[in-house]
């Protein structure tokens, strides 16, 4: 166990100073899918003291191409990314505390989830998270580390609340980018590049080399052979509604939609009101003649149409419609009045 860091410590910015100063910190990352497995892989490696694993989805086929944590009995056995991932990632390191959360992260919950990290890692594919954990992390100033990617293309950006833009403050400057993995693809190199650098950074921030963060929004294209900086200290906006002079923090503060479609997946997300007793409700499904899979984290089953699972945390998603409307409907056919304990 003595030699687990020692190349590590070897590396001199790092040293035994800076491996006792990880081996203390909290980290927690928020997505769970490419990104965020191969930035918890590295940081678990790196023996980061606590990480928190967050994510709202469970392990499907379409993952394992560029998800590097899970395997196809993941898949199998319809096991929620976080748990999946604390499994794999606590046989690789047992002396990092991991813990695993099943949410859907939103502004009624993030601050309970995130707000006691020393770091923030994006993980994400969804702009709407992405912008509240700049709510969060500038409202209690905690450092966060931005990444994306899609296709080819990768972009990073550390953000430090009080001294450098944040998020918000660079909506009108970033390179815009409509695309999803899951309309146009991507290739698992320009994961393994972004979440490279994200960590690289986070090292960094973790064993007080601040003075080597990098101060420029950091975007590439692997396959075209294309790198870019961009310098934006410049561009802190005195009067940005998450950073500025007077903050209201706007995405911190919005209530969540109880339905809304997940970008690029035919799919339509419902968030209820409450815990759901998975086990009442195989029950009740059971009653009507529907045959149920269910784990510990959620309960599936299929219509002609659609592919339903229901999530101990009260959430549902309906795979195969993206109208909202007709998503209301089959929510009242199947869960309307289904036990939920509040």
């Amino acid at each position: 166990m003595m030699d687990r860091y020692s190349r590590q410590i070897r590396f001199r910015p790092i040293g035994q100073e800076g491996q006792d100063q990880l081996g203390q910190r909290h980290v927690v990352i928020v997505g769970l899918g490419a990104l965020g497995t191969a930035s918890a892989e590295q940081l678990v490696r790196s023996g980061i003291g606590r990480v928190t694993l967050i994510d709202r989805d469970y392990v499907e086929w379409s993952n394992l191409q560029r998800q590097q944590l899970y395997t196809e009995q993941d898949v199998r056995n319809h096991l929620p990314k976080a748990v999946a991932a604390k499994r794999r990632l606590g046989a690789v390191n047992s002396t990092v505390t991991i813990e695993a959360i099943v949410e859907d992260v939103t502004a009624m919950n993030i601050t309970r989830l995130v707000g006691q990290a020393d770091l923030l890692v994006d993980g994400t594919d969804n702009f709407v998270v992405r912008m509240l954990i700049n709510d969060v992390a500038a409202k209690f100033r905690i450092p966060w580390i931005y990444g994306a990617c899609v296709g080819s293309y990768g972009m990073t950006y550390t953000i430090r609340p009080g001294q450098t833009p944040c998020l918000h403050c660079l909506l009108n400057h970033l390179p815009k980018q409509q695309e999803t993995c899951d309309t146009s693809g991507v290739i698992s190199p320009v994961v393994q590049l972004v979440a490279a650098h994200q960590v690289t950074e986070a090292l960094k921030y973790l064993t007080g080399a601040e003075a080597a963060l990098r101060q420029t929004v950091l975007s590439f294209d692997v396959w075209n052979n294309q790198q870019s900086q961009i310098n934006v200290v410049s561009l802190k906006q005195s009067s940005c509604p998450s950073c500025g002079d007077d903050p209201v923090y706007p995405y911190l503060n919005a209530q969540p939609l109880h339905f809304v479609t997940l970008c690029g997946r035919d799919t339509v997300q419902i968030r209820g009101e409450g815990t759901r007793d998975l086990i009442r409700l195989e029950q009740e499904m059971s009653g009507r003649g529907i045959s149920c899979l269910r784990n510990p984290y959620l309960l599936m089953f299929e219509t002609e149409q659609h592919r339903i699972t229901a999530f101990a945390d009260g959430r549902i998603l309906l795979h195969g419609e993206a109208d909202l409307a007709q998503a209301k409907r089959i929510y009242e056919t199947y869960f309307e009045g289904t036990f939920t304990k509040k």
